[in-house]
């Protein structure tokens, strides 16, 4: 079994790995430390409120969340609590570390650095989040305008269900 976590997932695992551990499987964890919440900070983005919140940065002496990242160095926990572990710096790395794994009888924690921001396949489905109908930020006047648009395109479905209506 292979399951892929995020930095953000993955600090929520310990007692999941321990429990894996104590009963004997074998999980290939893939753990993608980005140094934030990639995917809710798109949705952040796409909302027009500029990923607040979803990176782990060290508030600078301004105030703001903008210094350097939260020095987690989750490699290091991994390495504490696996019985395998091993980072890549690369992708040609991950792929012998990904077949070690493989051949492994062990659970294995296969750690890599990936970028927050991307590059990330763009999303095909829309998501009613509703947007703030009043902000100072022009970036989310913006989405919510769109949102609006996009609201106005949302019909019912036969199932009592909503969803946007695929011709627009």
């Amino acid at each position: 079994m292979v399951a892929i976590v995020g930095d953000g997932t993955y600090q929520m695992l310990p007692m999941e790995l321990a429990t894996i551990i104590q009963e004997g499987l074998k999980v290939i964890f893939v753990l993608l430390d980005n140094h934030g919440f990639a995917s809710i900070g798109a949705l952040s983005e796409s909302r027009g409120s500029q990923r607040f919140g979803t990176k782990y940065k060290v508030r600078s002496a301004a105030g703001s969340l903008d210094g350097e990242n939260v020095p987690l160095d989750l490699a290091a926990n991994a390495a504490a609590g696996a019985p395998t572990s091993c980072a890549a710096t690369g992708s040609a790395e991950f792929r012998t570390n990904f077949a070690v794994a493989v051949a492994s009888d062990r659970t294995t924690v296969l750690y890599i650095e990936t970028d927050l921001t991307g590059p990330n396949t763009p999303g095909s489905a829309w998501w009613d989040v509703p947007v703030s109908q009043v902000s100072e930020l022009e970036s989310t006047r913006k989405a919510y305008s769109e949102y609006v648009a996009a609201k106005a395109d949302q019909r019912r479905t036969c199932d009592g269900l909503t969803g946007v209506n695929p011709a627009s």
